[in-house]
C-alpha cells in the first residue's frame, strides 16, 4: 500500500508533466529576482535596502492579483474537466478587467506617493531618495506583471505549461542583460545606477505578455479569445465569479499586508536587518519554486478531477501532495542549513554588505531551512487543495487568527516591548504563525468540507461521494 501511494505511475506521470514546466518556469523568475538583488547590491546595503523596500508596494499588488488568479484558476480547472470553453474565456474575461484596474491603482499609487511609501519602512533621508527614484520608474511594470500572472494562469490551467516556461527564458535573460547594461553602464547605454535597475524590469516586465499574445495568437490556445466571448459574461456571472474571489483576494490581501507590516518591524530595527531579510526572501523564493510547481500541478489535478465528478480521484491525489511537500521540503530546508554560509556569501564577493547584514542573513537562512516543511503546509493544503476543490475561504479564517491575531502582535511585542535580539523575533514569527495554521489546515482536509465544486458533474459526484461515506484516510 504504501508503494503505490508514493509510486503510482499515473500520479507521477501527470504531475511530472504539469509540475517540471512550471517550476522551471518559476525558477527562471526566481532567477530574475536574484540577478536584480546580487547586482543591486554591488552598490550597497543602503540600495539592497531601498529596493527591497520599494518593491513591497510590487509585492502587495502580486498578492491581490494572485487572488484573482487563484480564484480564477477554479473555474478554468472545474470548467477544462468537463470542456466548458465558453465558460472558462467568461472567466477570463472578468478577471483580466478585474487585473488591469487593480494594478493600474497600484501604478498611480507608486507613482504619485513615491517617498510616503517608502518612508512607511524607514526614516533614513538616503534610502527615501534611492528607494523613491527606483519605484518612480519600477511601478510601470505593473500592469504588466499582472497581465502576465493571470496570463500564465490560464495557460496552465488548461494544461499548457511550457509556453509560459520558454517565454521566461527569454524575459529573464532579458533582464539579467538590460540590468547589467542599465546599472553599470555597459554596451554604449548610460551608467543609471539604481534607476537602471528600475527601467531593466520595466522592459522585461513587458516583454513577457507581449510574447506570450504573440505566440498564442499563431497557437490559437485558449490566450486569444474573441472580444465578444470575452465580455460575454453577465451581472450574474460577475457575482458568482465574485463570490468565489473575494474570500481569496481578501485571503491574499491580507497575508501580503501582513508580511509588510512584518517588513516594517524588521526594517524599523535597522536597515541592516532589512537588507538581511531583503537577501533571504531571495533564496526563498528560489526554494520556492520546487513547491509552486507541484502546488500548481496539485491544483489542476485536484481541480480537474472534482470538475468532472471524479472524487476519490481528487482526494487521492490531495493526501499525496500533502505527504510529498513537506518531505521534499524538510529534504531542500536541509540543504539550505548545510550551504549557508556559501549561499549567503554570494552576495558579498566584493566585501559590498556589512558583517551584521551578513550575519543576520546567515541566521535567518537557518531557521528558514529548519522551518520551510512546516511553512509548505498552509501552502499545499490552501491554495493548492482547498481551492481548486472550490473552498475559497478557509485561507482568510486561518490567516485571521494565525498572522493577524496572533503572530504580528507577539512579533511587534517581542521587538518594540520586550526588544529581543532581531533573530529571536524572526523566529517568533515562524513559531505563530506556521504551527497553528498547519494543524488548522491539517484538520480541515481530513474533513472533506473543501470539495465544493462549480459544474453540475462535480456537485453529482461529492453527493454520491458523500453517500457512500468515503473517509479521507480511506485505503484506494
Amino acid at each position: 500500500m504504501i508503494k503505490k501511494f508514493f509510486f503510482d505511475s499515473a500520479f507521477w506521470k501527470v504531475t511530472l508533466r504539469l509540475a517540471l514546466p512550471i517550476a522551471i518556469q518559476n525558477m527562471l523568475t526566481s532567477s530574475y529576482v536574484l540577478v536584480d538583488t546580487l547586482m543591486v547590491g554591488q552598490l550597497g546595503d543602503v540600495a539592497l535596502s531601498s529596493v527591497g523596500m520599494a518593491g513591497q508596494l510590487n509585492w502587495l499588488m502580486n498578492m491581490l492579483i494572485f487572488g484573482v488568479c487563484s480564484a480564477a484558476s477554479v473555474f478554468f480547472a472545474q470548467y477544462w474537466g468537463v470542456d466548458d470553453n465558453k465558460g472558462i474565456r467568461k472567466i477570463y474575461g472578468i478577471s483580466l478587467n478585474t487585473s488591469i484596474i487593480v494594478s493600474l491603482l497600484f501604478l498611480l499609487l507608486g507613482f504619485f506617493a513615491t517617498a510616503p511609501v517608502i518612508r512607511i519602512f524607514n526614516q533614513d533621508i538616503s534610502v527615501i531618495a534611492t528607494g523613491s527614484a527606483y519605484l518612480k520608474i519600477a511601478c510601470f511594470s505593473y500592469p504588466a506583471a499582472a497581465i502576465n500572472m493571470l496570463f500564465c494562469t490560464l495557460l496552465r490551467s488548461t494544461e499548457e505549461v511550457k509556453l509560459p516556461m520558454y517565454v521566461s527564458v527569454f524575459t529573464t535573460l532579458m533582464n539579467a542583460i538590460m540590468d547589467y547594461a542599465l546599472i553599470f553602464g555597459a554596451f554604449g547605454l548610460p551608467k543609471m545606477g539604481i534607476e537602471g535597475a528600475a527601467l531593466a524590469t520595466v522592459i522585461s516586465a513587458w516583454s513577457g505578455p507581449i510574447l506570450l499574445f504573440i505566440v498564442s495568437f499563431f497557437r490559437k490556445n485558449m490566450l486569444v479569445a474573441p472580444l465578444k466571448e470575452l465580455l460575454g459574461f453577465s451581472i450574474s456571472d460577475i457575482k458568482e465569479f465574485f463570490l468565489r474571489a473575494t474570500p481569496v483576494i481578501l485571503n491574499e490581501g491580507m497575508w501580503g499586508l501582513g508580511t509588510i507590516l512584518y517588513n516594517i518591524i524588521f526594517s524599523n530595527m535597522g536597515y541592516e536587518y532589512f537588507a538581511a531579510v531583503t537577501i533571504l526572501r531571495t533564496f526563498e523564493n528560489i526554494a520556492f519554486v520546487f513547491f509552486v510547481g507541484l502546488c500548481n500541478a496539485c491544483s489542476v489535478m485536484i481541480g480537474k478531477s472534482i470538475g468532472a465528478g471524479k472524487i476519490r480521484r481528487g482526494v487521492s491525489d490531495a493526501r499525496r501532495f500533502c505527504v510529498i511537500i513537506p518531505v521534499i521540503s524538510f529534504v531542500l530546508g536541509m540543504v539550505i542549513v548545510l550551504f549557508r554560509e556559501q549561499l549567503v556569501g554570494i552576495f558579498n564577493l566584493n566585501d559590498n554588505i556589512t558583517q551584521k547584514t551578513i550575519e543576520a542573513a546567515t541566521m535567518i537562512l537557518v531557521l528558514y531551512g529548519c522551518h520551510i516543511a512546516v511553512r509548505n503546509i498552509p501552502y499545499v493544503t490552501i491554495v493548492g487543495i482547498f481551492r481548486s476543490g472550490g473552498d475559497t475561504s478557509k485561507g482568510v479564517k486561518y490567516d485571521l487568527i494565525c498572522l493577524w491575531l496572533i503572530s504580528l502582535p507577539v512579533t511587534f511585542f517581542g521587538a518594540y516591548f520586550l526588544e529581543l535580539p532581531f533573530v529571536v523575533v524572526y523566529a517568533l514569527m515562524y513559531i505563530c504563525e506556521d504551527y497553528i495554521k498547519s494543524y488548522l489546515c491539517l484538520r480541515h482536509l481530513k474533513s472533506l468540507n473543501w470539495i465544493k465544486p462549480v459544474t453540475i458533474e462535480g456537485t453529482e459526484g461529492i453527493a454520491l461521494y458523500r453517500k457512500q461515506k468515503h473517509r479521507f484516510f480511506e485505503t484506494e
